[in-house]
């Protein structure tokens, strides 16, 4: 038996963490961002190593790139990646370095770590499906998936982002912001309140209670934009 087939569930996830050896996994990134992670990429995203490169695929870019030990991790438990290239982690000609590159990590969207770019991107590609009409087989348009943090809302890109997204009524983008409390300077009523202002759906969910995520990330949003926000304690 494959050590992909063994180590396939969301138990076995602290191991494949555990292969990447060394002190820069920035480990509270990586670790409050693992029950999103898995729930997206085991019940909610259409795509699959088989359906990678797939126009109709849903997309998931992973913005808060500065953590990605956990992405990695549900990346090989899912068959994107082989186990083993886990132990080669930000060694010399390591496909995975502190950040991801995705011309290097097979099933990344994007090369993410400098904050703020996520988000941008997410509603790029969002629109560029709508305009291509893009559709899945059951006649939906492929759903784009972007997770950030709450310390990036403090970006401007992020802000405009927003603004634009709720105004051009992008429904089949989904926003998961990882509240982990390290926000700078917050906003007026909260995460949520910063993005219905700008005509979004939004939802707010325990980041470690995985049928509340799956909810929030599943129940229809017809209207415009869904964000999603995960709360999470670092070091629980």
């Amino acid at each position: 038996m494959s050590t992909r087939a063994v180590l396939s569930r969301y138990a076995d996830l602290p191991t494949l963490i555990g292969l990447m050896e060394g002190d820069e996994k920035h480990s509270a990134a990586a670790h409050t961002t693992l029950d999103v992670l898995w729930v997206l990429y085991d019940r909610v995203l259409a795509v699959s190593p088989e359906t990678a490169e797939d126009p109709a695929r849903d997309r998931f870019l992973l913005s808060k790139g500065h953590g990605p030990a956990a992405y990695y991790a549900v990346l090989a438990a899912k068959g994107f990646l082989d186990v083993p290239t886990l132990r080669t982690w930000a060694a010399f000609d390591s496909p995975l370095g502190h950040h991801p590159d995705r011309v290097l990590v097979p099933g990344a969207e994007i090369g993410s770590g400098s904050l703020g770019h996520g988000l941008p991107l997410a509603l790029g590609t969002a629109l560029g499906l709508r305009a291509r009409d893009v559709r899945r087989a059951d006649g939906a348009e492929p759903r784009v998936v972007v997770l950030v943090g709450d310390g990036e809302l403090d970006e401007g890109s992020n802000h405009e982002a927003i603004a634009a997204a709720g105004r051009l009524g992008a429904d089949n983008l989904t926003v998961v912001v990882v509240d982990n409390r390290s926000a700078r300077h917050g906003w007026p009523g909260g995460i949520a309140a910063r993005f219905a202002v700008e005509g979004w759906e939004t939802r707010e969910a325990d980041g470690r209670d995985q049928d509340a995520l799956h909810d929030a990330l599943t129940r229809p949003h017809p209207r415009g934009p869904l964000a999603v926000v995960a709360r999470v304690r670092v070091g629980t």
